[in-house]
């Protein structure tokens, strides 16, 4: 027989669209089938072994020992006949064989006496390839290597199939994340658009809320403020539920005074409680006053399960309670309940409460509205905390939510608002970045009711302009913003500047992961849109108590000095203590030369300061200095310069204090 006529499998199309889907061909080797193919040359007692397959024109080895080369034409291998078969061929003597005898393989090459090859079966029955086992003596497999040989033919379709399906499941997740950052982006986006026309919204109606009104007006403020608040709950758990799903919503562990939240809860839904309701707030006798958990989703789950109650009850009375009904060495546990004389709810609803989008009867949501996401909300950030809320209800006699959550033990004494309220914050002088009009006017109006002064950068890059020239006591930063956004200006400021000065996030984003990014960049407080005035100063205090107890001002940075110095630490200490006695002197002297139009004395002495600065890596300060120095050879000054000089010495001064500590 002509061992060069080409035998042809009756389905190779297929086989060879089966080939192709694996993208096998022409790939780096693998551990997995080089580890088979030792296996089979060992099994087998036999030097030469591989892993190949076929396409139309060679047999392309993915995995050999003893052959030496990475592909054939397919016109010459034994292997073009095994992949006509279903199960093992096996040629003991090829010698003895009429088919093979006179081939190349046999005659010459590589001297082939024994064959052994399993085809390489798909799940869908196509021979893509072989796994064969060959040597250069007769020989005849015994019972356990063929079925050897046989399952790790299997092994290869197997890793195939594994390799195959994690990179389809690969292509599947960038689809998924894809989506997913589609839809981020999109409520990102959205809760944006909607914030900010809000921010304004609530935060220009509680102006007006604190000027004089007569009756009818004050009651129009006040329902308009209701409706605000029921929006800005609507647009919150539509966010909560997108960080649930995507398992980025935590729970923080902060000291709060637990009674201050339950009495702030309760002052927030009287305004809301019908004329025929009791509005009741029991707290046990025995209830701690301060614990360390999450305030605000223990704020989040009573506003939505009292605010619940409330709707659904016309007359009769709400009570929500507090009762301690455990106590360790470390941990509160308490049992937390909201009860009403409400419509209650059918017994056949009670196990679908609390899922999404559901609500007791179509008519509740036609009669007393809702997104139905409220009690899923409530029921996982109860859930988050470790815990299970219960629900017991009677139809047209009310019903009772309840779960017990555990808190460590705080040990401070005095309250956070306490201490707040205690800080003086004196005349602050304020920067905000914000690129909206409407926000701009709206935060202007509040830092002025706080006595406190203002300037507006429209943009990052003009806020950093603001900062160099003048000295600020805090900086309010939206995060989206032409130019240079939030993030981007905050990184500058701590980075380039080397400035600590606080920062505070005002944004109507309030997505998954926002509120860490801002703090990984260096901002030190976030208040999202739309923001309570209480909610700003509170922020504004925390930032500065901070600030004014543990932190400096600036930050030194000696990594240059400490490379010149190498291990001489005494040049360090030298270099420190001749710029706590000269730079100071040589500030004030660039100030006088400056006020006595010394233009040279001001170049030079500018020239001198600038260097010893450089040493410190001071760059923002350095880079006054250039300024100053290049205008001094000018002959002329800008306005923005003599702001500059008269702002360094005082900074100077700052930079001496924390040297002095150093």
């Amino acid at each position: 027989m002509n061992t060069l006529q080409q035998p042809i499998p009756h389905n190779e199309l297929e086989r060879l669209a089966a080939l192709k889907r694996y993208n096998i061909l022409d790939t780096l080797p693998e551990d997995a089938f080089d580890d088979a193919t030792k296996l089979v040359s060992y099994i087998c007692g036999v030097p030469i072994a591989h892993i190949s397959f076929i396409d139309q024109n060679r047999q392309w080895f993915k995995s050999e020992i003893g052959i030496g080369v990475s592909e054939v034409p397919r016109e010459i291998t034994f292997c073009r006949y095994t992949i006509l078969e279903s199960e093992m061929v096996e040629i003991p003597d090829t010698h003895a064989n009429e088919r093979f005898k006179n081939d190349p393989n046999v005659t010459g090459g590589f001297k082939v006496r024994f064959y052994a090859g399993v085809p390489l079966t798909t799940p869908d029955g196509y021979n893509i390839g072989t796994i064969c086992a060959i040597d250069h003596v007769a020989k005849e497999l015994n019972k356990d290597q063929r079925n050897a040989l046989t399952i790790i033919g299997k092994h290869v379709i197997n890793q195939l199939e594994l390799t195959t399906k994690n990179i389809e499941l690969a292509a599947q997740k960038k689809i998924a994340d894809r989506a997913v950052f589609a839809k981020d982006s999109f409520l990102a986006n959205m809760s944006h658009e909607i914030r900010t026309p809000l921010n304004a919204i609530i935060g220009f109606t509680d102006l007006l809320a604190q000027t004089r009104l007569d009756a009818i007006q004050r009651d129009y403020i006040e329902s308009v403020q209701i409706a605000e608040e029921n929006l800005l709950l609507i647009v919150n758990d539509i966010l909560d539920l997108s960080k649930i799903e995507s398992g980025n919503l935590t729970i923080e562990a902060q000291p709060f005074n637990l009674k201050n939240t339950l009495k702030h809860v309760y002052d927030l839904l009287k305004v809301k409680v019908q004329k025929d309701v009791e509005f009741n707030l029991f707290l046990d006798a025995d209830m701690p006053e301060n614990v360390i958990g999450d305030q605000g989703r223990l704020n989040q789950i009573l506003m939505n399960l009292a605010g619940n109650a409330l709707k659904f009850t016309e007359d009769g009375e709400v009570t929500v309670s507090v009762k301690k009904v455990a106590e360790t060495a470390d941990n509160y546990s308490l049992r937390f309940s909201v009860k009403d004389t409400g419509i209650g709810i059918k017994e056949d609803k009670l196990k679908t409460i609390f899922e999404r989008f559901t609500q007791a009867e179509e008519s509740t949501t036609r009669k007393f509205g809702g997104t139905g996401l409220g009690l899923n909300i409530v029921k996982q950030l109860v859930e988050l905390q470790n815990s299970i809320i219960h629900v017991k209800s009677k139809e047209g006699r009310g019903s009772e939510f309840f779960f017990v959550l555990t808190y460590k033990k705080s040990n401070q004494i005095e309250t956070a608002d306490e201490t707040l309220s205690e800080y003086n914050l004196g005349k602050l002088k304020i920067l905000l970045c914000e690129d909206n009009v409407l926000n701009q006017k709206l935060v202007k109006n509040v830092i002025f009711n706080f006595g406190f002064e203002l300037d507006i950068a429209e943009n990052g890059a003009i806020g950093i302009g603001l900062l160099s020239k003048n000295k600020y006591d805090l900086i309010l930063m939206d995060l989206q913003m032409p130019v240079k956004d939030g993030y981007q200006t905050t990184k500058y400021i701590r980075n380039e500047m080397n400035m600590t000065i606080p920062i505070i996030a005002m944004t109507a984003h309030s997505l998954v992961g926002e509120q860490q990014l801002c703090f990984d960049v260096g901002m030190d407080a976030y208040v999202p849109k739309p923001f309570k005035q209480p909610l700003l100063l509170e922020a504004i205090k925390t930032v500065l108590s901070k600030e004014g107890k543990t932190q400096p001002k600036r930050k030194i940075n000696l990594s240059f000095l400490e490379e010149m110095a190498g291990e001489d630490t005494a040049f360090i200490k030298e270099m420190i203590q001749l710029f706590i006695e000269r730079i100071p002197n040589e500030a004030a002297q660039l100030e006088k030369a400056f006020h006595n139009n010394d233009n040279e004395s001001v170049k030079n002495i500018a020239h001198n300061m600038k260097s010893s600065l450089e040493i410190f890596m001071l760059k923002d300060l350095s880079n006054y200095l250039t300024i100053i120095e290049e205008e001094a050879k000018s002959g002329h000054f800008s306005t923005d310069t003599a702001d500059k000089i008269n702002f360094l010495h005082p900074e100077i001064i700052d930079v001496v204090k924390i040297l002095k500590a150093v």
